[in-house]
């Protein structure tokens, strides 16, 4: 029984030593796409994960697509936003981490407390090993609790497969090709609402 303790404590402490190490703030990171003069601007953010750079893979790719749909693009990680003045922008795409079946912390606490988003558009994207339903619903919770306009919310898996259909090709381009797909219908949806 006591060495049951000891290894229960023991998963305990490493599991919580690496919660900590996941979850805080990544390094600083931002970068422009786009039409400089564009009259329409997309903050693209996330917070940088230190195994995988799904989240900025996917964000890219989505910056591409706003970039090819005539916007001014800001691509940045959550450490960057003390340079940016977040209430230029009329769209928003955040890009969240799983961890522990939830949205990472970071990321959560710069749209919970430093992001004035009411009445502003917004896509959510989750990523995730493939257990993202419970931290996207949580996400999209914490989105629209801001009163924000949520355009549509999206997971992407670095180990479960995205589409069926193409499991003979690599998980990560299957998850960047359906995100720009997914944001083209989205921004052409968009468009015809806001001419």
């Amino acid at each position: 029984m006591k060495k049951i303790i000891i290894w229960v404590l023991a998963v305990l402490f490493i599991w919580g030593v690496l919660t900590v190490w996941v979850e805080k703030e990544g390094p600083y990171d931002k970068w422009n796409m786009g039409n400089i003069y564009a009259s329409k601007k997309v903050l693209i953010l996330y917070d940088p994960d230190p195994f995988y750079n799904l989240d900025q893979q996917i964000s890219e790719s989505i910056g591409r697509v706003c970039a090819d749909n005539d916007f001014n693009v800001t691509i940045a990680t959550v450490a960057a936003m003390k340079d940016i003045k977040t209430t230029d922008y009329q769209l928003y795409v955040f890009c969240a981490n799983t961890y522990n079946w939830a949205p990472d912390w970071a990321i959560s606490k710069a749209i919970e407390k430093q992001l004035k988003i009411t009445g502003k558009d917004v896509i959510a994207v989750t990523v995730g090993a493939g257990s993202t339903e419970y931290s996207q619903k949580s996400f999209e919770k914490l989105i629209k609790a801001k009163k924000a306009n949520l355009l549509d919310s999206k997971s992407f898996w670095f180990w479960k497969a995205n589409d069926e259909s193409k499991t003979s090709k690599s998980n990560v381009k299957v998850a960047v090709e359906m995100s720009t797909d997914w944001v083209t219908k989205i921004l052409k949806d968009l468009n015809k609402r806001k001419p």
